[in-house]
């Protein structure tokens, strides 16, 4: 007796096959498009970051003559000195200059190197005077000199200069050192103060995320670092005793504390930029738990030991990316490099003459 075979869609060919082969390919497409993204975001993430992180290898190194003598200072250490110093010099040329033109000489001082170091070092250390004892932290400037000597040879360099070699404030100027600028500033706000906190002795210090936040907007400090800089403390005191002003010393209300001085980029990125270096290498157990919460409302996956963190120095890189694009921006604004489209086209519109 003939046996007739049923067709189950098991045989090759059969139609309940090519549903099964459809679904299968769609699979391995939308795998491989997911595998493709992931692969290009690696690819530009590492195409971004990785020069940060080599620049930042390569500055942090410290150099002759300075090793010669048994100090660690790097050339980031020496540029960001020389930075500040001269930066400082043309904005007390330009307020010497712009009071003399309105109301003369007869209330000019006469210029005072010791001023200019104080200056300077106010600038440098002025928040770290006020937070470290609050702290329980010895200032670094009263356990090593090598800091206040540096800046002292930079500022006593700079000063010797004739008027006519220094810089004005320009554009040409001022926006490829914004980059430098977002550069240093990450490593003031990444490598410098979340030490300070998270290696404290007292864990109601270590561990608290407002104690960071607020311990960046004051000051940096590291027991073996050489280069300190403040993050905003420093200019507030300065521009409170008027110490950049070419006249006697006056008591006024610094720009943090008149209207919308909040608004300020060098006031809020501070924190900001702080926390996020947290966030990434879960400095603290809070900013752990907080990383795990974001990732899970955006969706994300997360495994039984809860989101990876980044390690430093790539966290690092990023924060330096954000900076020099804040600071960049913000120069560009300043010296209005950037005008809005609609502005433009205004501009470019020529009036109509007027009809009976």
């Amino acid at each position: 007796m003939a046996v007739r075979a049923v067709d189950d869609g098991t045989r090759p060919g059969s139609s309940s096959d090519a549903p099964m082969m459809d679904l299968t390919s769609s699979s391995d497409a939308a795998s491989s498009s997911i595998s493709g993204f992931l692969s290009s975001r690696s690819f530009i993430m590492s195409f971004l970051l990785s020069p940060c992180i080599e620049a930042f290898r390569y500055t942090l190194q410290p150099i002759a003559p300075f090793t010669w003598f048994g100090l660690g200072i790097s050339t980031l250490d020496v540029l960001a000195t020389l930075r500040l110093c001269l930066l400082l010099r043309q904005i007390r040329e330009q307020l010497y200059l712009k009071h003399v033109l309105t109301k003369g000489v007869d209330a000019v001082e006469a210029k005072s190197f010791v001023k200019s170091l104080t200056t300077t070092l106010t600038v440098v250390y002025g928040g770290e005077a006020v937070v470290s004892p609050l702290l329980g932290l010895p200032p670094s400037f009263m356990t090593s000199g090598v800091g206040p000597g540096l800046y002292a040879v930079f500022q006593a360099l700079i000063d010797a200069l004739p008027v006519h070699l220094v810089p004005d404030i320009t554009a040409e100027l001022e926006v490829p050192l914004s980059i430098f600028d977002g550069f240093s500033r990450a490593y003031l706000l990444c490598d410098l103060i979340p030490p300070a906190i998270t290696t404290h002795t007292s864990p109601v210090i270590s561990e608290s995320p407002w104690t960071l936040l607020v311990s960046s907007l004051e000051f940096a400090y590291n027991q073996s670092a050489v280069y300190q800089v403040t993050a905003n403390a420093g200019f507030f005191f300065t521009n409170t005793f008027s110490l950049l002003a070419p006249t006697p010393l006056a008591f006024t209300t610094p720009p943090e504390l008149q209207s919308y001085g909040w608004t300020s980029a060098d006031l809020w990125c501070a924190p900001v930029i702080t926390g996020l270096f947290a966030l990434l290498t879960h400095a603290q157990p809070f900013w752990a738990d907080a990383h795990g919460l974001i990732v899970t409302l955006l969706g994300g996956a997360t495994s039984a030991k809860g989101v990876e963190a980044l390690d430093q120095e790539t966290a690092r890189a990023v924060c330096a990316l954000l900076l020099s694009g804040l600071f960049f921006g913000r120069t560009v604004k300043n010296f209005g490099l950037w005008k809005p489209f609609d502005n433009v086209h205004t501009r470019l519109e020529k009036p109509k003459a007027k009809t009976q």
